[in-house]
Order: C-alpha cells, then structure tokens, then sequence
C-alpha cells in the first residue's frame, strides 16, 4: 500500500505536489476555525497534535535503543517549540482572519532566512515584510477601516517566533534521529504539553464524533498530508525553488478565508499578504547555490 501510494506521488510533477501541500494546509486551517464553536482553539490544536502524534508514531518507527540525554533534550524543545507554534496559531486563527494570520506567521521563517544570509539584497526583501507588516498595524488603518486585533495579530507573530525555532531545532533532530522519528518524538512531547490546556478548554466535549472526525481531518489536512507530500517532493525540486512555492502561502490561505470562510480581509491586508509573499518569493529565488540553502 505504501508502496503504490509512492509510486503514485513520485509520477505526479514536485511542483504539484508542494502545491497540493499548500492547499491541504490551508484547507486543515479552515476546518479547524470550523471546529472552534465545539471545542475552541485549544481543543481544537490539542485534537490535531494529539491524533498526528498517534499517525506518526504508527507510520514511523521509534528508536529501539536509548538516545544520549543531549537527544532527548533537542526533541523535547523541538516538541515543545511544535506546540507552541501551533498553539498560538489557533489562537490568533480565533481572532483574525486566516491570510492575515498566515501572512504574520510567515515572518518567522523569512526572519530567519534573512538574518542568516549576508547578502545586502536580502535587507530589500526584509524591509519589504516589514511593510507589510506595518500595514497590518493600527496606525496604518487608521482611517481605513478596522484594524487587526492586536491580541490575535500577537498570537500570529509569536507563532512565527515559535517556527523559526521549529526550523533551527527541525535540522538538528533530524541529523540525530531522522526526520520521522524525530518528528514522531517531538508530535508526542507536543501533544502531552497541550494536553492540559486542550483539556482545561474543551472538557468531555473532546471525545464527541464531532470532534473526533474534525481532529482526524484537521490532523491528516495540517500535518500527515501536506508534510508527506513536501517530504516526497523536496527529493526532486531544488530548496530554491521549494521557497519561492512555499511563498505562495500567505495568498492561498487569504484565498481559502475568503471562499470557505467568508472572509473579506480588505484592502490593506491584500496589500500586506502581497508585500510578504514577495518578499518571501524573493528571498528564496534569490539564494545561491544549486540547492537554494545549505
């Protein structure tokens, strides 16, 4: 079965696949603001981090042999920072609309691919993101129309701070244990961390079919689906090139919010998401090398 489903992903264009990725991810973020009224963000994430911690482990096999105490510690940060990340994405999900919490939360891994480069072009697309990112501010809407919820927009940007760490932690699991089963450890960590706030939040409301069939779908949309699919296309797409569709993020989740969603972010928003989206597009046609990063 695994096999088939391989041979299926590998005959379908790398680009498609890191779109398809993208398109799954957002759709997994629009279910789960639908499943806000039954269990709320809390709930919500700790049901998505929960069920994708039980299909990676299922899928991936954990180390047999004890790790060195150094390990464990980088996957348990590394679990930790996933929680997080995703954590304070839901809430800011809760307050804002989906592009523009996308948009906020792309900040994180762009920082990091600007502030690891010294490269001066790099500076432009920096400054370009910081744009956007003062368009989305109370001053820039005075006058033109509602602002941002500052809470949520919070919420947003410090889940951009928790995907960078995701990012710098991701690479050092992944050299000690290997991708999957670094991921399989850390989805657990993360999911025992938000156990306690999902809990506190939802209550009995958690093991409802409601809830249950909304978290299998938010896990397999945001997590099983899309990682596979970028995991199986990055072994024939330059890094590079994978950046520059990665970019196109911000734009399909304001896309999503607004057909799904019914939301209208408006025009200062739109002008937002574009900044950052260029500026990501940017950075990532802008790298060097045949791999795009090292």
């Amino acid at each position: 079965m695994k096999g088939r489903l391989r041979q299926r992903a590998g005959s379908v264009p790398p680009t498609s696949l890191v779109l398809f990725a993208i398109l799954s991810m957002q759709l997994g973020s629009a279910t789960a603001k639908g499943l806000f009224e039954a269990v709320g963000p809390s709930g919500a994430v700790f049901l998505r981090v929960g069920i994708a911690a039980a299909l990676c482990v299922a899928v991936w096999r954990l180390p047999a042999r004890g790790l060195p105490v150094s390990d464990y510690a980088v996957v348990a940060a590394f679990g930790l920072v996933l929680g997080g990340m995703n954590l304070c994405f839901y809430q800011a999900l809760d307050r804002i609309p989906l592009g523009v919490a996308v948009t906020l939360e792309f900040t994180g891994p762009l920082a990091v691919a600007i502030f690891g480069s010294r490269r001066l072009l790099d500076l432009v697309w920096g400054f370009l993101a910081a744009g956007g990112i003062f368009l989305l501010s109370p001053l820039a809407a005075s006058g033109s129309g509602a602002p941002v919820d500052l809470v949520g927009a919070g919420f947003a940007l410090l889940a951009g701070m928790f995907w960078a760490g995701y990012i710098l932690l991701g690479g050092m699991v992944g050299r000690s244990l290997g991708s999957g089963a670094g991921l399989a450890l850390a989805t657990c960590v993360a999911a025992a961390a938000l156990a306690p706030v999902g809990i506190a939040g939802a209550g009995m409301d958690l093991l409802t079919p409601q809830a249950l069939l909304g978290g299998l779908a938010i896990a397999l949309l945001s997590t099983a689906i899309p990682y596979s699919l970028e995991l199986e296309a990055l072994k024939n797409i330059p890094a590079r090139t994978f950046g520059v569709l990665m970019s196109l993020e911000p734009a399909v989740a304001a896309l999503i919010g607004f057909v799904l969603l019914s939301e209208e972010p408006g025009v200062l928003p739109l002008a937002a998401i574009a900044l950052v989206t260029v500026a990501a597009a940017g950075s990532s046609a802008s790298r060097e090398g045949p791999g795009g990063s090292d």
